[in-house]
């Protein structure tokens, strides 16, 4: 979703002991009487133009930094939607003096920071360079010059983020989720689609910029080594003639929680884990007692090793993490309760899930909690007074909000106030495992029929849409584990007859023998840099392939059919076990040609829908089981289209989805021309440029060291 405003507010309270002449071990010690914190004020004051200016003066580090917020409600975007967020990185792309490519290089000339977004700018350097610093930051934010040219860079970046984010589980959770919770039609739950960052224009962005970017909704933090008298100086100088402007303020119905707990599935056919999220809106406004209370019932139950994790995690075993939240805003907020768990243990997560919100609220939290809890609050409470910016946040937070002038100086106060009963009460009327959306992102074959026990099911896709049930969910209760054929497409066909089909589609088994030799020259770019990747392969599994940035050679795999090795950062080394096994089995130049000889094991498990089209599903084994993948070879041509592979990453097992597609004719031999492939939140397209075949290429190119 976008940017909510969502403020998490600094709770604490002090956990001093005091210790009395006889020591009762049989009894907790008493908290003292939380202090009154003294926090720094910062120097204030208001320009002609309404821009407010908050100076935190700190002479530690010869730096400074400016932080510009901009307040404003957020905006509904319509058929338009992602225009906001390109208009606000739009605006680091050039001035009108200035070129984008002349910006970055003044920035970087005097090693400064600057960056902008849909609201504010931040911006930093050492103290001799402020001149400079805020020249440039006041050239960024007076004359902006959108060009068709930054634009157009950043519609595909942002197109791509979203082609990749349909194959991220936790990506389409937090879509999904949102659209679930607020509804498309509010701000915090409207979906960018590549068609509506297809309509965004230049007008949009400008027009973005003149109703918006005004000093009348701004606040101005400068800290850093920097007196009042100074600071004020270089704002009036480089901001004094910033145009105020009348700003839009509109107001949106309040989404609601569901009568009754409803279960959504989002069916990701190929996971290996479901994402679970338990959530729903909530009305909590920010810095208030409410607020204070929230957010310390939230802490005792799904905190870091909290009670959600405690349970599901360190009891039970079912996720690496268990985590809730519970978000103030002056719109709406949000309860959620995450995890990542596996297949089999699905609904019994769920299960433990509701149990914890039920326990949350029927009982109070023990000493030992509500103790460690406003404890650890203090601890970062007071960290963050460390920090000079932290000062300045507080003071804008007591404007924007109309907060009393000693708010945060009382706040461990407030939460020394906080009781055990206070936390009961709070979570009584906020945590609502009755009225809630249970969202799973998951393989629906396997999960749907055991979550009807929590409510009625509903099915979305990854764009929020409401779908029917997938014919392998619905069946599911009458089939095998595994996947089931969602039309009558894979009746009949073995995996063999799969895989030999899709050989004669690239051009038969006569021909692909005839290749000896290949050479794939492919580009890529990643955040703005163009990469470039070349694979070779030779009869009749060798295989290598390097990855070169900026011309230098940053990563390299080689196979010579016996042994595999990875060089990256100047560093070789030998892969063995697993990693080795999938690189020897699937690598090479056709390697469905060989699988028999491998003693690969295919298996027909059905048909899925990729991308609105029909597609066989095989899942393929080594001899020995150890290694695992599957390939999706469209109906209609035979063509492969998809391969995923599982590996272990930090959170568990990790899918990885390869697409395959813009075929070419080649030597009588049909080549794929573009690769996408899912990378963190992006997606990477390799486009290829250059095919090479029967080239001799030598045994020595695939020497493994």
């Amino acid at each position: 979703m976008k940017s909510t405003y969502i403020l998490a507010a600094a709770l604490a309270v002090l956990g001093l002991t005091a210790q009395a002449q006889k020591l009762d071990r049989s009894k907790l010690p008493a908290d003292a009487p939380a202090p009154t914190i003294k926090v720094g004020q910062p120097t204030s004051f208001t320009l002609a133009n309404g821009l407010k200016v908050f100076v935190v003066q700190n002479n530690k580090l010869p730096r400074v930094a400016v932080n510009l917020l901009l307040d404003y409600e957020p905006i509904l975007e319509g058929d338009k939607a992602g225009y906001v967020s390109i208009a606000g990185d739009l605006m680091r792309t050039g001035t009108k003096t200035r070129s984008k490519d002349q910006l970055d290089e003044e920035v970087d000339f005097i090693g400064a920071t600057l960056s902008t977004s849909p609201t504010g700018l931040y911006a930093s350097s050492l103290k001799k360079h402020l001149p400079k610093l805020m020249e440039l930051t006041a050239d960024v934010l007076l004359n902006p010059n959108f060009t068709q040219a930054e634009l157009d860079k950043l519609k595909k970046q942002n197109k791509s983020a979203l082609a990749s984010a349909k194959d991220n589980p936790n990506a389409i959770a937090n879509r999904v989720g949102a659209m679930l919770v607020y509804g498309k039609n509010h701000p915090y739950g409207e979906p960018d689609t590549e068609q509506t960052i297809d309509n965004i224009t230049l007008e949009d962005c400008r027009k973005f910029y003149e109703t918006y970017y005004r000093p009348n909704v701004g606040y101005l933090a400068v800290v850093g080594d920097i007196t009042p008298a100074e600071a004020r100086t270089m704002v009036e100088k480089y901001f004094g003639n910033w145009k105020r402007g009348e700003v839009p303020a509109p107001t949106y119905e309040i989404p609601k929680a569901p009568e009754k707990t409803k279960v959504v599935i989002v069916d990701k056919p190929s996971a290996v884990q479901s994402i679970v999220h338990v959530q729903y809106p909530v009305v909590l406004k920010p810095y208030t007692d409410e607020s204070i209370r929230a957010s310390i019932a939230n802490d005792i139950l799904g905190g870091g090793e909290a009670r959600l994790f405690n349970n599901l995690r360190e009891k039970r075993g079912f996720t690496y993490g268990a985590y809730s939240s519970l978000s103030s805003d002056r719109l709406v907020g949000r309860f959620r309760a995450t995890a990542s768990v596996r297949n089999a243990v699905t609904d019994s997560a769920v299960a433990e899930f509701m149990n914890e919100l039920k326990a949350i609220r029927s009982s109070k939290p023990t000493a030992e909690e509500l103790s460690r809890t406003k404890s650890a609050f203090a601890g970062n409470f007071i960290f963050s007074l460390e920090n000079p910016q932290t000062i300045a946040n507080f003071a804008i937070s007591t404007a924007r909000y109309n907060l009393p002038q000693d708010f945060f100086a009382n706040y461990l106060k407030k939460i020394d106030a906080v009781t055990d009963a206070d936390v009961q009460q709070v979570a009584t009327q906020l945590v609502k495992p009755e009225n809630a959306y249970i969202m799973v992102v998951g393989k629906a074959s396997e999960i749907a029929e055991k979550l009807k026990k929590f409510g009625p099911l509903e099915f979305y896709d990854v764009n929020g849409n409401k779908v029917e049930a997938p014919a392998a969910a619905a069946s599911a209760a009458q089939s095998a584990p595994g996947r089931t054929s969602t039309s009558a497409s894979a009746a009949g066909m073995t995996a063999q007859q799969v895989i030999d089909k899709y050989l004669t589609a690239i051009g038969g088994k006569e021909a692909l023998s005839k290749i000896n030799d290949l050479t794939i020259s492919m580009t890529t770019e990643m955040q703005g840099q163009t990469m470039e990747m070349v694979r070779k392969a030779k009869s009749p599994n060798k295989s290598s392939m390097v990855v070169y940035a900026m011309g230098m050679e940053a990563m390299k795999m080689v196979s010579d059919g016996q042994k595999v090795s990875r060089t990256a950062r100047g560093n070789t080394s030998v892969l063995e076990g697993k990693e080795a096994q999938q690189v020897l089995l699937s690598n090479g130049l056709f390697p469905e040609m060989n699988f028999a000889a491998n003693g690969v094991k295919s298996t027909l498990q059905g048909t899925e829908k990729i991308e609105g089209k029909d597609a066989y599903v095989v899942a393929h084994a080594s001899a020995d089981g150890a290694v695992t993948w599957t390939d999706f070879y469209d109906v209609a041509t035979g063509l492969k289209v998809q391969t995923v592979t599982v590996g272990r990453g930090r959170q568990g097992d990790q899918e990885q989805v390869v697409k395959v597609g813009d075929y070419k004719v080649v030597n009588g031999v049909k080549i794929p021309h573009t690769i996408r492939q899912n990378f963190g939140p992006m997606e990477m397209t390799l486009s290829v440029n250059k095919v090479d075949v029967n080239k001799g290429l030598k045994d020595s190119d695939f020497k493994v060291n």
